[in-house]
C-alpha cells in the first residue's frame, strides 16, 4: 500500500505539470492519506513539499506555505531531514510569489537551502538552491554575484547535462554572461 500511495502522489505531481491542478491536489492528498494509513512517515516531508508546489501552481500559495511549514516541522520532529534543503528552497520560491514578501525573507530561505545541501552533500539540491538564489540576485540587479554563486556549482557536474536542472542552470549562466 505504501508504494501505491507514493505512486499516486507522484502521479498527482505529474498531473500538475500538465495543468490539471485541482485533480492533482486531490490525488496527492489521497496518496498522503494512504501513506499515513500505513504508519510510515519517513517520506512524508518531501511529499508534503510536492503538495505545496502543486498548491502554488493552482494559485494557493499561502496554502502551499502552510503545508511547507508542516513538512519542515515533521522533518524536525521525525529526524527525516534528507529533503530539508529542497523544502527551504520551495519555501523561498513560494514566498517570492507573495506581493507582501520581502527579498530578505526569500533570500534567507535560499541561503538555508544552500547551507543544508552543502552540509548534506546533496549536489542536486545545492544546484537547485543556487539557481533560485542566482535568479533572485539577477532580478535585484546583482548579476555578478549571481554568476559567481552559480558558476562553481554548475562546474561540479561532469555529466547529465540533458537533465532539466542543469539545462536551467546553463540558460541562467548564459544570460548572466550576456
Amino acid at each position: 500500500m505504501l508504494f501505491l500511495a507514493c505512486a499516486i502522489m507522484l502521479q498527482g505531481w505529474t498531473m500538475a505539470q500538465r495543468c490539471q491542478g485541482k485533480d492533482a491536489v486531490d490525488r496527492i492528498r489521497n496518496g498522503l492519506d494512504m501513506s499515513q494509513a500505513t504508519g510510515s512517515r519517513a517520506q512524508e516531508p518531501i511529499f508534503l513539499g510536492l503538495l505545496a508546489e502543486v498548491l502554488a501552481v493552482t494559485k494557493a500559495t499561502e496554502g502551499g506555505l502552510a503545508v511547507l511549514a508542516e513538512a519542515l516541522a515533521l522533518a524536525q520532529s521525525s529526524g527525516a531531514k534528507g529533503n530539508d534543503a529542497e523544502l527551504h528552497r520551495l519555501q523561498g520560491d513560494l514566498l517570492g510569489r507573495l506581493p507582501s514578501a520581502g527579498d530578505k525573507e526569500v533570500e534567507a530561505c535560499f541561503h538555508a537551502a544552500l547551507a543544508i545541501a552543502r552540509e548534506q552533500g546533496t549536489r542536486g539540491f545545492e544546484l537547485r538552491a543556487a539557481v533560485s538564489l542566482a535568479r533572485l540576485r539577477r532580478d535585484q540587479g546583482r548579476r555578478t554575484e549571481a554568476r559567481d554563486l552559480l558558476a562553481p556549482v554548475y562546474g561540479w557536474f561532469t555529466e547529465g547535462f540533458d537533465a532539466a536542472d542543469l539545462k536551467e542552470a546553463k540558460v541562467l549562466l548564459e544570460a548572466l554572461d550576456a
